[in-house]
């Protein structure tokens, strides 16, 4: 396959909320951008536009869609929204500040800040995770065309996860990437080759 035809993937963090903002476990708790956060959208935005991206999915949380938003009024494009882009639901935790869940479970909180964020009680399994974020992005990516790029709007935790499962890594490899900041995008390219992807970049910012 020419370099040209490879298809390439972005995977873009949302932007900021109040919640981000104060250290409080969201998982799928439904909570929109705050003022900081549409700024990083639209920013965001504006650099993928120059991308000349096809297509535009997002998950359904609310924090996504405005994000997505922004990439659809930069792009021209409209998004569709799926739940398999959602962030992991984090059970018990999803509400509670950082430093509470440090306060109640410090081991759990532990577990959860090196990346095992189905430590919490009542969380979803990562592998869960890891399935349902591998299904979307294929499905995305046998949606484009040779030489096109598509963009999917989801979450922090789902992204590294999603990472390391479309680039074939053993589960626990994905813990040696750093968090996403918000409005940070992974960046998968298809190889010319062999037609697997290939780290492009990660956490780039607008």
């Amino acid at each position: 396959m020419p370099e040209s035809a490879s298809r390439t993937l972005v995977l873009l963090r949302h932007g900021r909320t109040a919640w981000n903002h104060a250290k409080r476990v969201q998982g799928q708790t439904d909570v929109d951008l705050d003022d900081v956060g549409r700024e990083q959208a639209v920013v965001a935005a504006a650099a993928l536009a120059k991308l000349g991206p096809s297509l535009l999915r997002s998950s359904d949380l609310l924090r996504a869609r405005v994000t997505a938003d922004a990439v659809a009024d930069a792009t021209g494009l409209s998004a569709t929204y799926d739940a398999r882009l959602r962030e992991f639901h984090l059970g018990e935790r999803q509400g509670l500040t950082h430093d509470e869940y440090a306060a109640l479970d410090p081991e759990g909180f532990a577990e959860f800040r090196s990346g095992r964020y189905d430590a919490a009680p009542g969380a979803e399994p990562t592998g869960d995770v890891r399935r349902r974020m591998s299904a979307v992005l294929h499905d995305l990516l046998d949606e484009l065309a040779p030489g096109e790029t598509g963009v999917a709007v989801s979450h922090g935790a789902a992204i590294r996860v999603a990472t390391g499962a479309m680039l074939g890594w053993p589960d626990e490899q994905f813990h040696t990437l750093r968090g996403l900041g918000n409005c940070g995008w992974v960046v998968l390219e298809e190889h010319p080759d062999d037609g697997g992807l290939r780290l492009g970049a990660y956490n780039r910012a607008g």
